[in-house]
């Protein structure tokens, strides 16, 4: 049986001494927890796939707070974990901070940005805005109100770019739609906020909205939920979401953050390092068809979205990346 180490809380990085020798990987999830049902979940998802087919052990920590990143790493590193994965767009900037201190250690994190790279670590981004756009193509096809939505966690350029992709397969559909965007917060905890989220969703749908697309980690809970309550469709993110809630999910946007974490722990300390890219060419982000959702996928719906996804893959479509100007030609925030 595989034992998976999991630490919680300040004390728990404290613990972590230098004198303590690990000989596997650890991972370190970002605010809002573990079993977020999407993004961290994902990433577990991966790590337990890892284990359960090496017979292998990994650590693990949630984090409380801001200011455990850096502590979390310094404590992994010391340890000896290699390599030390890391879960968010704000793990880019302590990730820089501490690789030079451990030059023998590998650090990958996934969805941050750094203009320059150490040796020692590898960054991971996804292709999100191509997913997006086929996902957005189905939510125009299902809807009958001609108005659509979008509800975001944390208001940053990286979430932008999921709901630029989602207004531009939309309006591929439908020039006309109406595509309305929310999003939760300015802070981390936009990413836990069910609550908040069951408003937005609620006030999306008083202005018309029959399908709602939700890319904001744990907030998505209650996204998906009032969808389902409210009897309107709703679009799952980074982890096959349909289940939730059968025949209410349209469908989910994969983001293979499992993949990810799954490749980088089978790899091991020889992981390569750099940047890499996943889009639908790689299989990095995709839609979800399954027995909870194939009553509301129709064969057009399901033809018309091969296509473009192969479009894509060719060039013959190009969807427009939020990062590439700072705007969205289809969608305003």
């Amino acid at each position: 049986m595989t034992l998976m180490k999991s630490l919680t809380g300040a004390a728990a990085a404290i613990a972590l001494t230098a004198g303590t020798a690990l000989a596997e990987p650890a991972l370190i999830f970002d605010l809002g927890g573990k079993f977020d049902k999407s993004f961290n979940e994902a990433a577990y998802n991966g790590a337990k796939r890892w284990a359960d087919e090496t017979g292998g052990t990994f650590r693990e920590i949630e984090l409380q707070s801001e200011a455990q990143r850096e502590q979390a790493l310094r404590r992994f590193a010391e340890a000896g974990a290699n390599p030390v994965i890391t879960t968010g767009f704000a793990f880019a900037t302590p990730v820089e901070a501490v690789a030079g201190d451990y030059p023998d250690t590998k650090f990958v994190n996934i969805d941050g940005f750094l203009p320059e790279i150490p040796d020692n670590v590898l960054m991971i981004s996804f292709q999100e805005h191509q997913g997006s756009y086929l996902v957005g193509m189905m939510a125009a096809m299902a809807s009958e109100s001609d108005t659509i939505g979008f509800i975001g966690g944390m208001d940053i350029p990286l979430i932008r770019h999921f709901g630029c992709g989602y207004a531009q397969g939309a309006k591929a559909v439908n020039p006309d739609i109406n595509v309305l965007a929310n999003m939760t917060g300015t802070t981390p905890a936009a990413w836990n906020d069910p609550v908040k989220g069951s408003e937005l969703t609620k006030a999306q749908i008083s202005q018309g909205a029959d399908v709602v697309y939700a890319a904001a980690g744990g907030t998505g809970v209650g996204v998906l939920q009032t969808a389902a309550d409210e009897d309107i469709l709703s679009i799952g993110v980074d982890s096959n979401q349909n289940y939730l809630h059968p025949g209410k999910v349209l469908t989910s946007m994969l983001k293979r953050v499992d993949v990810a974490v799954y490749e980088a722990m089978k790899a091991g300390a020889d992981v390569e390092t750099g940047s890499m890219v996943l889009g639908l060419a790689e299989n990095g982000v995709g839609y979800a068809l399954d027995e909870h959702n194939q009553s509301l996928v129709s064969d057009e719906m399901k033809a018309a979205v091969d296509e473009a996804r192969q479009k894509i893959i060719d060039g013959e479509i190009d969807v427009v990346s939020y990062y590439a100007n700072d705007s969205c030609p289809a969608l305003s925030f």
